[in-house]
């Protein structure tokens, strides 16, 4: 089955977008409620992706590459949270003073690096997201965290639109379980950016003259 719809992809939506000259790293929404085992928003995967995301964040910052996180919050009232809360009433543990909306302390924002708070998937809905990065000249997105079906996903097609080029951090990210979360990276590699290996990025930052 894996190698027929290889096959039926090949030739038509394979593509490589590649990297460009001026990249930023985005990490979003690496909060404690996915990967605090408490949490009804607990994720394996995303657990494992918090593992492997300060060597690539060390790099970035090393090189004076534009590091920016998302995370989610919500008005005590939940009036911010439109339809997404009807649908997603979970994510009603995003409020300030939820020990599950804090950063994961491995991954957490420098004092220097720029947060910009969602209430709805995309990193950039509702965000001044891709103004920042046009404003810097950036070419390039570098997505980390998650989850992969959910945030990862939304955010790396309206990267695609606002017309950087898009690359997600296979290992960088994660979802609750194995399915959607290559099934996501699948379609993202075929449709809206690149699908990389940490390691590959890590070697991109270091050629690469910002």
């Amino acid at each position: 089955m894996a190698s027929n719809l290889k096959n039926n992809y090949e030739g038509v939506w394979d593509s490589r977008i590649g990297f460009g000259e001026k990249p930023a790293l985005i990490s979003v929404d690496f909060m404690k409620g996915y990967t605090d085992t408490t949490s009804p928003l607990y994720a394996e995967g995303v657990v494992k992706a918090v593992d492997r995301s300060p060597a690539l964040l060390e790099v970035a910052r090393s090189k004076n590459i534009p590091v920016i996180h998302t995370n989610i919050l919500y008005h005590p009232s939940f009036v911010d949270g439109g339809v997404w809360l009807k649908k997603a009433p979970v994510m009603k543990a995003m409020v300030k003073g939820n020990t599950f909306a804090e950063f994961c302390p491995q991954v957490a924002p420098n004092d220097s690096e720029l947060v910009l708070t969602k209430q709805y998937a995309s990193a950039f809905f509702g965000t001044s997201l891709a103004a920042t990065l046009t404003a810097l000249g950036i070419d390039t997105v570098i997505l980390i965290g998650c989850s992969t079906s959910g945030c990862i996903r939304a955010s790396a097609v309206d990267a695609m639109q606002y017309g950087f080029r898009t690359i997600v951090v296979r290992d960088c990210v994660g979802d609750r379980h194995p399915e959607p979360h290559e099934a996501n990276l699948f379609d993202i590699d075929s449709k809206y950016g690149d699908v990389v290996m940490r390691d590959e990025v890590i070697d991109y930052f270091q050629r690469v003259d910002v």
